[in-house]
């Protein structure tokens, strides 16, 4: 169960009892199973929308206190416009969502005016639109307004021509619902309540859901020589991790790498931040979040792939023993890094955990994902997310599975010029490269750690993995960006058939 939501499909069948939803295109044009249901309630519909001015467009809904004559206590319309064959069907599930009451039974009558009704696939994501859109963070509130109370369980049964196959494609999708609320809940978790270790003991617990799960503690980290990660986390009492999840489901072929970075609260270190807004930096782990939701979903869907996800764990404090700006550290890689900036420390974790899953996974195509720069924020907002590549092929597919899930991406350049800006004349890099182009800068100094035969990408997601505009899928601070993404990524482009 997912968002306190059971999914069932069935026939198309008149609506018996609770909340029905029904399709209409636009004038309130009904499907074969609506009609009857209005003939049944006296042929009100039509009226009573006409009296609220709904027309039938595009995901807007209409709920009816249902009339006389049938079973059912409300009624929701929701619109098809002109009958898009292209129909977005998770965005439209999310719409539905909108308008449902907080629990209870639902019945969802997928029927176009024709009497057609989606793919089995299409229903999937439907489903999937609607659990991820009633996701509500709300474990922390102990006085409720109405408004504000808990939602209850709900138990929607979704009424399709082959209910069957449905099943069959729900269940993969439900696996990616599932990913989804886990990074979800991740990011939105207080600092407080999620530090390193506990984050490390949550994804101890995905071993009951079929991964490998390996955690690193920082003795380890410091005999594996991770001096780049461990000079972040220094500054904090609570000591990092280091969390390695896999996944085996395509028997000896080298793995897809998905790297994360989780810095559970981030102050800016010594370089502090300013106090306004600085809460957010609970969710400086957006990207850990997402690698440990898409590997989560991989093994749900029991993808046939192999997978590592690798993700780096600390806090970033001022502490007296915090790491300074001018300090010089040599990296995993052996490369030595000029600390210039402490709040630029998102980079000098990711820069070890690339080089130890190389190191120890030596993965044929590699994609990062961080919470890395308010510059990004500054060039796309918060819509897209940034996407830097050292391989054409892999951006493309990345693209691409930003089309179909709707979590975009937008290519960004690497290039000589901008490598330049992080020399050091006391290192072989500095951290930072002054203030132009810093989301470029920040992308130029991973792919120093990264090895020059392996396809890389990396996702800046600092504008889309919190914080990000409410939509139809999405009314959460934190948004789960990256893991549909990514695992569309794998469906498309790595998965055996």
């Amino acid at each position: 169960m997912v968002a306190n939501t059971t999914i069932t499909f069935e026939k198309p069948a008149v609506p018996k009892k609770g909340t029905a939803v029904l399709l209409t295109g636009k004038e309130l044009a009904l499907g074969p199973i609506a009609t009857s249901l209005d003939e049944a309630a006296g042929s009100r519909f039509a009226v009573a929308a006409k009296i609220k001015g709904y027309k039938g467009a595009l995901r807007k809904t209409l709920e009816l206190v249902a009339p006389s004559g049938v079973d059912v206590e409300r009624i929701i319309f929701v619109g098809l416009g002109d009958v898009d064959p292209d129909i977005d069907w998770l965005r439209l599930g999310g719409a539905t969502a909108k308008a449902l009451p907080d629990e209870g039974e639902v019945t969802v009558v997928l029927q176009d005016p024709e009497g057609r009704g989606p793919t089995s696939e299409d229903a999937a994501a439907f489903a999937l639109g609607l659990v991820m859109r009633r996701y509500r963070f709300d474990r922390y509130k102990s006085r409720k307004s109405d408004e504000d109370a808990p939602r209850g369980p709900m138990t929607v049964t979704i009424g399709v021509d082959n209910p069957e196959a449905a099943e069959v494609a729900w269940k993969e999708a439900a696996a990616v619902a599932e990913g989804v609320e886990l990074a979800r809940n991740l990011v939105n978790e207080p600092a407080n309540i999620l530090g390193p270790v506990e984050f490390a003991e949550r994804l101890g617990e995905l071993k009951a859901k079929g991964l490998d799960v390996d955690v690193l503690d920082e003795k380890t980290l410091t005999d594996l020589k991770l001096n780049a990660l461990l000079g972040v986390a220094q500054g904090s009492v609570r000591p990092p991790r280091v969390v390695i999840m896999r996944w085996n489901g395509a028997g000896d072929e080298a793995p897809i790498a998905f790297v994360g970075k989780g810095v559970v609260f981030d102050t800016g270190g010594i370089s502090i931040k300013p106090a306004a807004g600085m809460e957010d930096m609970k969710g400086d782990m957006g990207g850990a979040a997402a690698v440990s939701g898409v590997m989560l979903a991989l093994a749900g869907r029991k993808a046939k792939v192999n997978a590592v996800g690798i993700v780096g764990i600390v806090e970033n404090m001022p502490d007296g023993n915090a790491q300074r700006p001018g300090d010089i550290v040599t990296s995993l890689s052996g490369q030595t890094i000029e600390v210039i900036n402490t709040d630029a420390e998102g980079r000098l974790v990711l820069a070890d955990i690339l080089t130890h899953v190389q190191n120890v996974a030596k993965p044929k195509a590699m994609i990062d994902l961080a919470t890395l720069t308010g510059a990004i924020i500054v060039a796309l907002g918060h819509h897209y997310a940034g996407l830097f590549s050292n391989d054409d092929k892999l951006a493309s597919a990345l693209l691409d599975a930003g089309k179909t899930t709707g979590e975009k991406v937008w290519r960004m350049p690497l290039g000589e010029e901008y490598d330049k800006l992080i020399d050091s004349k006391n290192a072989d890099m500095k951290n930072v490269g002054g203030r132009w182009g810093g989301s470029i800068t920040a992308a130029q100094f991973l792919k120093r750690f990264v090895e020059n035969d392996t396809p890389w990408a990396h996702l800046d997601v600092a504008g889309t993995a919190m914080g990000s505009p409410s939509s139809d899928t999405n009314d959460s601070w934190s948004s789960g960006f990256g893991v549909r993404l990514l695992d569309q990524l794998v469906k498309s482009s790595y998965e055996k058939a």
